[in-house]
């Protein structure tokens, strides 16, 4: 048989693998095995990593809605320069009377490489999802986003858990940045 004639076959049961993987990892996600107390978006004592990830990402889009510079900072570890960064341009934002709502990142993937009661390190694949950026007669939704992996250094600060560092990673899915609301290290 000509190898040029499996080729799509291969490629569509890569696909369908790709999209089969996906949507295990969704529904895993929003099958709610989080280990979160009712009400509260920072994860218990002893919470999976994935939930611990999960809450945070939900923090940080409700303080790129709400245009809060404050509370965006207050999820990073003091002096942290991925704060530093993703403070700043929120705050260019804000300047220019804009806010990004609906902001949602789809993690891909996670393993955990280090799990400590205190600090997570993990490599995250994920990319960024609707958000639409608004105000100042602007209504224009954020360009796609490529899936990139970054490894993820969280630390507990007093029941709180704070990212420390993001570092990007070669990835085999995207070498590209995140979009304008993205953390850099």
């Amino acid at each position: 048989m000509d190898p040029r004639r499996l080729l799509p076959f291969l490629l569509g049961l890569t696909l369908c693998a790709v999209l089969a993987t996906a949507v295990v990892v969704l529904v895993a996600w929003r099958s709610g095995t989080d280990e979160t107390r009712a009400g509260d978006s920072s994860p218990a004592a002893g919470a999976a990593p994935r939930s611990v990830l999960a809450a945070w990402d939900e923090r940080r889009a409700a303080a790129w809605a709400d245009g809060d510079v404050e509370a965006l900072r207050d999820l990073y570890v003091a002096g942290s320069a991925t704060g530093r960064s993703d403070a700043r341009m929120l705050a260019a934002y804000v300047d220019r009377g804009l806010r990004v709502e609906g902001l949602t990142t789809q993690v891909l993937a996670l393993e955990v490489l280090a799990e400590e009661p205190e600090r997570l390190i993990l490599r995250v694949t994920d990319r960024v999802r609707g958000g639409v950026v608004t105000g100042a007669a602007v209504d224009a939704a954020l360009p796609q986003d490529r899936s990139s992996t970054r490894t993820v250094t969280l630390r507990r600060v007093d029941g709180a858990w704070l990212v420390v560092r993001t570092r990007d990673q070669a990835s085999a899915a995207a070498s590209t940045s995140r979009t304008s609301t993205s953390w850099k290290s």
